[in-house]
């Protein structure tokens, strides 16, 4: 079975849309690890897409938990901005929607899941006071790595809609689950598109430069 793993989509439809285009012929189940809501301006038209795919597992990522708990309780200013300005639209609905996420799937000896204990792992974090009892397929650091710890994998998909490297590049993988053949992926997709929609919709300007600021390819 080929699976596709994503996650960080991050409201980001054009790039949800257009990995399932890429990849649907060639998959027989997705699976998303969370952090669907927030920051792009199309929270709502990527959960509702990704409710009408049927081979489609779907996490919690800590965002979803802020919009489910009302309430970004983390320091980040522009995290903040971006929280008030998305959660104002955000109905019961699509609470009831999201809190029907799981929090971690298993398949084959990987463990997928947004991240490990809460923690943000990046490319080059230290993995010596991290304990691991298993292969990890996580998120949240919006990095795309492969890293190895007591005989251990942790492999990060990267994120699909908010790229903190490349704004513009979207990460994910695809697993083999026969094979075991697990493979890291990337494409371009136009974020300008993103952007000139969250002027459309009246982002805050520090939203705005957030965006406009990031590296592209």
């Amino acid at each position: 079975m080929i699976l596709t793993i994503f996650g960080d989509v991050h409201g980001n439809l054009v790039a949800l849309e257009k990995m399932f285009e890429i990849e649907k012929a060639q998959t027989d189940f997705f699976v998303c690890h969370g952090d669907v809501v927030n920051y792009g301006p199309w929270t709502k038209e990527c959960i509702e897409f990704l409710k009408n795919i049927q081979n489609v597992k779907l996490l919690k990522g800590n965002h979803e938990k802020y919009f489910i708990d009302g309430n970004y309780d983390g320091t980040n200013i522009v995290a903040k901005a971006f929280f008030n300005h998305c959660f104002v639209n955000f109905d019961d609905e699509l609470v009831r929607i999201i809190s029907e996420y799981e929090n971690d799937f298993q398949v084959n000896e990987f463990s997928i899941q947004h991240t490990i204990n809460n923690q943000y792992v990046f490319a080059d974090t230290n993995l010596s006071n991290l304990q691991i009892d298993r292969n990890y397929i996580i998120g949240h650091s919006h990095q795309q790595f492969e890293l190895e710890k007591d005989n251990f994998k942790i492999y990060n998909t990267g994120s699909l809609g908010q790229n903190r490297q490349f704004i513009n590049q979207s990460c994910y993988l695809k697993l083999d689950t026969e094979t075991g053949k697990l493979e890291l992926k990337n494409f371009l997709h136009n974020i300008d598109l993103v952007i000139n929609q969250m002027k459309s919709a009246r982002y805050p300007q520090i939203c705005i430069d957030y965006y406009l600021l990031k590296n592209r390819i």
